[in-house]
Formats: C-alpha cells, sequence, structure tokens
C-alpha cells in the first residue's frame, strides 16, 4: 500500500508545493496520508532539495514532516554526500537543514578556488603561500575535502585541469593535519608505546589521497588476533589471552603461556594467511606503509616487526622493539620479573623471517658482523619512526623516474619534524627546492635557519642564498605572456601542435606536445651532453616539450617524433596542468595553454582529422 501510494503521488507533488491555496483538493489528499507513507515519499530520492523547501512552505503538516532536524533533509544529505555519514553519530541532534547548506556552500567555495589556480600559478609550482585562500576558509573542513574528493572522482576524460589542482589542493590540507597530529603525537611521554598509530601516521603522510585510517588498520589486526585466538584455542582451551577483551593492556607473565601465544601467532601469520618478508622487491616504499603490509602481506623486518609487536601485546606477550643493525627485532624476556638481566636473557624474533627465534650469536650470523651490546637494547617509538622515515628517506634518495621527488620531500618532512635542526638534511631540502625550481622564499628560510645553527655551512649556504635570489629576480622581471602563432614566419617549419599524441623514433616511448620551440632553446652544455649536433638537422629545427608516459618531462627534436597511429591517454602527473580533455585522439589545451598557442588547436582538428579519419577508412 505504501509503495502504491507512494508511486501515485510523486508525480504530483512538485506541482501541489507550487499550489498557492493549502485546500486544493490534490494536496489535501496528500496530507491526508499517514505519516510514514508522506514520508516514504518525501524521502524516496526523487525530489531535490529545491523541491522538499517547495513543499514544506505548503501546509503545516508537510512542514512538520520537513523539519529541519528530521529523517527529511537527513536523507537529502544523504544522498547528496554519502560519504560524509561517517562523521555523524546516530545519537547526535543535527540540524540537517543547516548542515546541507553549508556544505553546499562549501562546495561553492571549494569550485570558486580550484578554477582560480590554473590562472594564478600555470606558469610556476603553487608556492607555500598558494594555500592562504584555503587555510582561511570558513566552516567544517571536513566539507572542503569532501568537494575536492567529489572532483577528483568525477568521471571520464574531462575536467582534467580541475582534477590536477584538486589533488593538489587536497594534498596539501591533508599533508598539513598529518603533520600536526604527528608532531602532537611525538610529545607524547616516552612511556606511550602506540608504535602502530605513529606509524599510521607515516603511511598517511605519504599516501594522503587514501583512506587510510588508524580505525581501519586495527580493524583489520583485530580479525588477526582471533584467528590466533582461534588456533590458541586449540592448543590450550583455559590459555588467560582468550579472555582479553579488545583494548585491554594485561600482560601473561608465565615464559610457557607466553610461547604458546607465538606458536599460534607464527601459525596464523606466516602458514595460514602468508605473510612474509619481501625479498623480491625489498626496496619498495609500499613495504614500509601498514596499509598496505596488511593488503600485501608482504615487508620488509621493521613494518612487519610492528605487525608482529602489535598482534603479540594485544595477547599479553609483552616483546619490545630492537633496533638492531641492517635488521629490525624484536625481544622476548626469558630473565625472571626484576632480575638484573644483559642481552642474552632475551630471545630475538625475526618477524621478517617468518618468527624466527634467534640467540645473541644468531643474531650477529643474520647481519654478518659483530656489535654491541647496546644495540641490543629496547627503543622507544620516536627511534622507530626515525628509522622508518629514514628508509623512505633513502628510498627517496633512490628515486630515478618520478622528477617531482615526491617521496624524498615527503619524508625530509617527516624527518624534521621529528628533529627540525638536522643540519644535513635541512641542506638538502634546500638543495632539493632549488633544484625543482620551487618555493624559493622557503629555500632563503632554511638558508637563514642551517646558518644560525652551523655557521660553517656558509659557503654552501652563501652559492644557494646568491642563486636563489637571482632566480626571484628573473622572476620578477618576466612579463606578459610568450604567444607563439603557428602562421608566424620564424614558426614555418613547426609541424606539429600542442595536445598531439606522439611516438619517439628512437626510444619508442609515447608522449603528448605541451610546447614547442622553432629551435633548440636549451644551452650550450645541454646541446653538447645531449650530441644534439650528431642529429642531421642539429639544434635548427623545431623542438618540442613533451609529457612522457613514464612520468618525465623531456626536449624532443621535431625530426625525432612521430604520430602515434594508435593514441593513447598518457599516464603523466601533470597532464592536467595543461590540458582539460582528452578526446580518445588528443588532448585538448586548458585555457592557459591556448593562450600561449592560440592557432594549435585548429590544426590539431586537422591533423586528427588526416590521420586518424583516414586510417578509420582504412581498416573499415
Amino acid at each position: 500500500m505504501a509503495a502504491a501510494a507512494g508511486e501515485s503521488a510523486m508525480d504530483v507533488v512538485p506541482a501541489l508545493a507550487e499550489e498557492a491555496a493549502p485546500e486544493a483538493a490534490g494536496l489535501s489528499c496528500l496530507v491526508n496520508l499517514p505519516g510514514e507513507v508522506l514520508e516514504y515519499i518525501l524521502c524516496s530520492g526523487s525530489l531535490t532539495a529545491a523541491d522538499i523547501g517547495r513543499v514544506s512552505s505548503t501546509c503545516r503538516r508537510l512542514r512538520e514532516l520537513c523539519q529541519s532536524s528530521g529523517k527529511v533533509w537527513k536523507e537529502q544529505f544523504r544522498v547528496r554526500w554519502p560519504s560524509l555519514m561517517k562523521h555523524y553519530s546516530p545519537t547526535d541532534y543535527v540540524n540537517w537543514l543547516e548542515e546541507y547548506k553549508v556544505r553546499q556552500k562549501a562546495g561553492l567555495e571549494a569550485r570558486k578556488i580550484v578554477a582560480s589556480f590554473s590562472k594564478r600559478f600555470f606558469s610556476e609550482h603553487v608556492p607555500c603561500n598558494g594555500f592562504s585562500d584555503i587555510e582561511n576558509l570558513e566552516g567544517p573542513e571536513i566539507f572542503f575535502e569532501d568537494e575536492l574528493v567529489c572532483i577528483l572522482n568525477m568521471e571520464g576524460r574531462k575536467a582534467l585541469t580541475w582534477k590536477y589542482y584538486a589533488k593538489k589542493i587536497l594534498y596539501y590540507l591533508r599533508q598539513q593535519k598529518i603533520l600536526n597530529n604527528l608532531k602532537a603525537f611525538l610529545q607524547q611521554p616516552d612511556d606511550y608505546e602506540s608504535y602502530l598509530e605513529g606509524a599510521v601516521y607515516i603511511d598517511q603522510y605519504c599516501n594522503p589521497l587514501s583512506d587510510i585510517s588508524l580505525r581501519d588498520i586495527q580493524a583489520q589486526i583485530n580479525s588477526i588476533v582471533e584467528l590466533v585466538c582461534k588456533t590458541l584455542r586449540g592448543i590450550n582451551s583455559r590459555h588467560p589471552s582468550l579472555a582479553f577483551k579488545a583494548g585491554e593492556s594485561s600482560m601473561i607473565m608465565e615464559i610457557e603461556l607466553q610461547s604458546q601465544v607465538l606458536d599460534a601467532m607464527n601459525y596464523v601469520l606466516y602458514d595460514q594467511l602468508k605473510f612474509k618478508g619481501n625479498r623480491m622487491d625489498y626496496y619498495n616504499a609500499l613495504n614500509l606503509y601498514m596499509h598496505q603490509v596488511l593488503i600485501r602481506r608482504t615487508g620488509i623486518p621493521i613494518s612487519m616487526s610492528l605487525l608482529y609487536l602489535t598482534v603479540a601485546r594485544q595477547l599479553g606477550v609483552p616483546l619490545e622493539p630492537v633496533n638492531f643493525p641492517s635488521h629490525f627485532l624484536l625481544r622476548w624476556c626469558q630473565g625472571a620479573e626484576g632480575a638484573t638481566l644483559d642481552i642474552f636473557d632475551y630471545i630475538y624474533i625475526d618477524a621478517f623471517g617468518k618468527g624466527k627465534q634467534l640467540t645473541v650469536k644468531e643474531c650477529e650470523y643474520l647481519i654478518g658482523q659483530h656489535v654491541t651490546a647496546a644495540l641490543y637494547g629496547v627503543v622507544n617509538v620516536k627511534k622507530v619512526l626515525q628509522r622508518m622515515v629514514g628508509n623512505l628517506l633513502s628510498l627517496g634518495k633512490r628515486e630515478g623516474i618520478d622528477q617531482s621527488y615526491q617521496l624524498l620531500r615527503d619524508s625530509l618532512d617527516l624527518y624534521l619534524a621529528m628533529y627540525p635542526d638536522q643540519v644535513q638534511l635541512l641542506l638538502l631540502q634546500a638543495r632539493l627546492y632549488f633544484h625543482l625550481g620551487i618555493w624559493p622564499e622557503k629555500v632563503l628560510d632554511i638558508l637563514q635557519h642551517i646558518q644560525t645553527l652551523d655557521p660553517g655551512q656558509h659557503g654552501a649556504v652563501g652559492y644557494l642564498v646568491q642563486h636563489t635570489l637571482e632566480h626571484i629576480e628573473r622572476k620578477k622581471e618576466e612579463v606578459g605572456v610568450e604567444v607563439k602563432l603557428r602562421s608566424h614566419e620564424k614558426h614555418r617549419d613547426v609541424c606539429y601542435s600542442i595536445g598531439l599524441i606522439m611516438k619517439h623514433k628512437r626510444y619508442g616511448y609515447n608522449c603528448v606536445i605541451y610546447g614547442w620551440d622553432p629551435t633548440c632553446m636549451m644551452g650550450h652544455e645541454w646541446i653538447r651532453n645531449m650530441n644534439v649536433h650528431s642529429l642531421p638537422h642539429g639544434h635548427h629545427q623545431p623542438f618540442y616539450n613533451v609529457l612522457v608516459e613514464d612520468g618525465s618531462c623531456r626536449y624532443a627534436a621535431q625530426e625525432n617524433l612521430e604520430y602515434n597511429v594508435e593514441p593513447q591517454e598518457i599516464s603523466h602527473p601533470d597532464v592536467g596542468r595543461y590540458f582539460s580533455e582528452f578526446t580518445g585522439t588528443h588532448y585538448i589545451p586548458n585555457a592557459e595553454l591556448e593562450i600561449r598557442y592560440p592557432e594549435d588547436l585548429e590544426s590539431v582538428y586537422e591533423t586528427v582529422q588526416n590521420i586518424y579519419s583516414a586510417k578509420k577508412e582504412n581498416v573499415e
């Protein structure tokens, strides 16, 4: 009956909402329906927020049903922004109409800012103060972030520039929030031993666009604990760990009972769930991210140890982290409580090696060297995180393809958040920003801080200060936008246009053109190093700026490029900076790039028509 009533009423509700006289026959029939039927109709999803607003203004009965804190407006909010519902408790009083208005306003503000970024920052990286407008926004930050996520999730190959800047803004916002949380976490006393929480902050900071939370990771670990308990029940049905409740921090002291827990853990983790150390792809940053360790069931010694440690402690086994050189370990005390202990009173556990239990001598054999007793000692949370970030830092320095050096930048941020006065890392950060040509004002701030910490760095600091100031002056001298017209006589040899998908004849890579010069504009040293003179046309030919599918940016000679007869999207992180859409055969430049190459788009259309349409006809 409710369904039938809803179906018949839906056709008349919008019309009834516009009726001025509440005595209208149709409205009388509607308002006389039972309240649950009316609510079902209003929550059916066919009415927009504007419809609900008009309906609620027709009479007292409908106005009461559409009250701001009621189910109707809650459903409007849920349908429009479902991902936000997790932030509300079922027991809280919420003015859903007001929340709807605030979220709507935040969305409009977000789109306004995203739209402005291309025009403001097309010619440079977004500066440090470029995000000031966002930081000063009113309203809940989660609403603003949600709108950015909505932009990123827009379907199809359009709005590429919007997605590009929405991603940058979201990346910045989340990293700032995570970094603040990490700094607060690091202020905890030394006996605060939430190793997992610290590891999750590192994971979140390096993957700010992923949905990673301590709660979700803890839930996955709780599932592992349940499996261990099931196995443990088969070993000892009266084991005290089976009575532990979630969140308890009780410890069992009998060695035999602890041993039973570790046996059950080893079976579940390594035999049942197939966790293992990643020997085949050891130098992969994914091995250090806890959410990836749980998904891929593999990691390196420190990440596997943190997982093992967390599970053991939840089951009452007081394992401790050992910052052993070259191979992170855990230690398990075998001595009597309160006794004076040395390194031989512990068994050392290799979580990377399937939970193998080692003696001191076996630990040294593991790394092939003798070490002092101090290196067998337990370390606190901050030291564990320092080692994790140090591993990421080493991987960041090894980056070859990623020209943005994002992992190196992220790991430097994390390390300096823990140890802000590390002169060598501050110097590396300044050099990195200088190399990338970004944030010159921040480079000067870093250099000033280095000079204060260590005046002996005057030589390196002075060199960078001089060249950074020169960079700033050059930016000030830049005037206007350089416009390149294909019809100009000096551009007569330019054959290709921005947006075309090309293939390199010699190296075979796929790329998209985002700029061109009538002749090579690089300096003599670059021309010599790249052996340009060996080309038949040398440097006296057009050269093209291209985004390559491997994530690099290159400067290619015209004679080395050819049309790609099977065009495909180029998965380069900067595509959205220059292009607004991929059509299937070519990219369409965004407004800023089109200003600089106003005649290229027409040329692209002609090329596509000649190259790809002719190919299609031949196939048919």
